[in-house]
């Protein structure tokens, strides 16, 4: 089994900057690719940003392209996402998940493990 813990989030002003971690654990943690999705108040969950873990092979929505960077630290087994210049429409919990060969996050589909999320709450 993998657990998946994400970190980092908290209460923060229009246009400052937080970082997300997701620090992985377990035996069988080798994913193909992982991502960050969002979950805002009463809304469904949305991908943000996925990044290949070996190749380092990134991809963002349009509306955070710019302003969020989601990386990776190999050997701390750990995933990130820095965000920048925050927006109100940013608030949400956080989602970190990892996914298999051909696991198409972007699409929603295919990621194995998910993390119970962190809360960013962003005051205008």
């Amino acid at each position: 089994q993998v657990q998946l813990v994400e970190s980092g989030g908290g209460l923060v002003q229009a246009g400052g900057s937080l970082r997300l971690s997701c620090a992985a654990s377990g035996r069988t943690f080798s994913p193909y690719i992982m991502g960050w999705f969002r979950q805002p108040p009463g809304k469904e969950r949305e991908f943000v940003a996925s990044i290949r873990w070996i190749s380092g092979s990134t991809f963002y929505i349009d509306s955070v392209k710019g302003r969020f960077t989601i990386s990776r630290d190999n050997a701390k087994n750990t995933l990130y996402l820095e965000m920048n210049s925050l927006k109100p429409e940013d608030a949400a919990v956080y989602y970190c998940a990892s996914g298999a060969y051909g696991s198409r996050p972007e699409q929603g589909k295919g990621m194995d493990y998910w993390g119970k999320g962190t809360l960013v709450t962003v005051s205008s």
